[in-house]
């Protein structure tokens, strides 16, 4: 076995057949509310136990609430590398997991986002509330400004994100946004969706982000 960036390759002895794993940092965006109903729990422990047993790691917020921790711990039981990055702020308010095989600290929120990015082959957003919305939205915006090119993903449970979709097509209809700009996120319906878009993910590329090209 060679290994070729984040691809171990298995060459066969008796053929000339290459097999190729992708093995990746999949960062989770996703509440950190106790208070949720279980049918969103269950789905952040099957989305862990998935990347786990797939062999990837988890990037998520490190925090020990809610389903970052959820997803935190399942991930890890099932074998994933589970890498936490949490502001000081948080740490100095206990909140974070001892189910991180590594924590990064990080100064502020923006420090954070910015180094989740960074380690991430792909995002896949679970529910959750502002902070979460922040950070997919945020890595949206970047695809679209063509900053990076990895892929991204909703887990739509019990239809949570349907209203934040109908706001999209709004922008779509009204000429805020482009409509091939829902060529820049996936919307899956389960974990095991979600997984099988990302390791089957194409890159794509997109036309200006602007209807009319600013004049330089």
């Amino acid at each position: 076995m060679q290994k070729t960036g984040n691809f171990p390759v298995f060459f066969s002895v008796s053929n000339i057949t290459v097999f190729k794993i992708k093995l990746m940092n999949i960062c989770v965006f996703c509440s950190s509310s106790n208070a949720i109903p279980d049918v969103y729990f269950k789905e952040a422990q099957q989305l862990g136990t998935l990347i786990g047993q797939n062999h990837h790691s988890l990037i998520n917020g490190g925090a020990n609430v809610g389903l970052m921790e959820a997803v935190t711990i399942a991930a890890s039981k099932a074998g994933a590398k589970t890498i936490g990055i949490i502001p000081e702020k948080m740490i100095h308010r206990s909140l974070a997991s001892d189910n991180s095989h590594e924590v990064i600290v990080t100064k502020d929120m923006m420090e954070r986002k910015a180094h989740m990015r960074e380690l991430s082959h792909a995002f896949i957003a679970l529910p959750g509330g502002f902070g979460t919305l922040e950070e997919i939205l945020e890595v949206i915006t970047l695809r679209q400004l063509s900053y990076h090119h990895k892929p991204i993903v909703f887990i739509n449970t019990n239809g949570f994100f349907d209203h934040l979709f109908k706001q999209f097509e709004i922008s779509y209809t009204e000429q805020f946004a482009k409509p091939v700009y829902r060529e820049l996120y996936y919307v899956a319906k389960d974990s095991e969706d979600a997984l099988n878009h990302i390791v089957n993910y194409k890159e794509i590329e997109l036309d200006s982000k602007w209807f009319v090209v600013p004049e330089k």
